[in-house]
């Protein structure tokens, strides 16, 4: 049933029902933004701190190694630039960051669209780094938990009550289609993620980023 109806209206991405979950504890949706690529997220925070202390090997972490060569010739080359004043030290970090996001990226199977502002971070991923800060998970697991379990009431309740009218005119019976299958591709969305391994789930984040 749920098949036949998704044929008339495009699935929505699955990061996006990712960032509908985790919006509602911590900011309005349509604010979720990258977390890898931002000038203030890890890959760049760790970035920044290589090339103060002058060793590379933080960052390798952050690339697979098929790419750690690119990522050490690039950071000799900002090294030696960034002695030659402090306009060429920006430009020569910034070049690094780029470098490094980039080939991050590309181990992911996710293109790089450029370095964001900082300050653009996901929420959900700052309250995942925030639980890894404290050591505990469960406030956020609670707060996710309550997001979902209140997205699925609240559209349960919409298509329930649109249903009891769908008979009566043509737009009522839109109306029920168009709550069912928000409805529907809610649950789908949610079972996906909860059903599947980390790997299977990394996967389907790569492809779904390539669609958009």
């Amino acid at each position: 049933m749920i098949g036949h109806y998704a044929r008339f209206m495009k699935p929505l991405p699955l990061v996006t029902f990712v960032s509908l979950i985790i919006a509602a504890s911590f900011i309005a949706a349509g604010k979720a933004a990258a977390h890898c690529d931002t000038l203030d997220g890890p890959v760049v925070e760790t970035a920044k701190m290589a090339l103060k202390q002058g060793d590379v090997t933080p960052v390798l972490k952050w690339v697979n190694k098929d790419g750690e060569k690119e990522i050490r010739e690039a950071f000799a080359a900002a090294l030696k630039v960034r002695s030659l004043g402090e306009p060429a030290r920006m430009l020569a970090d910034t070049y690094f960051f780029e470098t490094l996001v980039r080939i991050h990226r590309a181990g992911e199977g996710i293109p790089f669209t450029g370095l964001k502002p900082a300050g653009t971070i996901d929420p959900g991923f700052v309250a995942a780094d925030k639980a890894l800060m404290e050591g505990s998970i469960e406030e956020l697991s609670a707060k996710l938990a309550k997001s979902a379990q209140e997205g699925i009431r609240k559209r349960f309740a919409e298509v329930l009550e649109k249903k009891k009218h769908a008979d009566e005119s043509v737009e009522a019976g839109r109306a029920y289609v168009a709550a069912y299958i928000e409805y529907a591709h809610y649950i789908e969305a949610l079972n996906t993620l909860t059903s599947r391994d980390a790997d299977e789930q990394h996967h389907l984040h790569a492809t779904d980023v390539h669609k958009q």
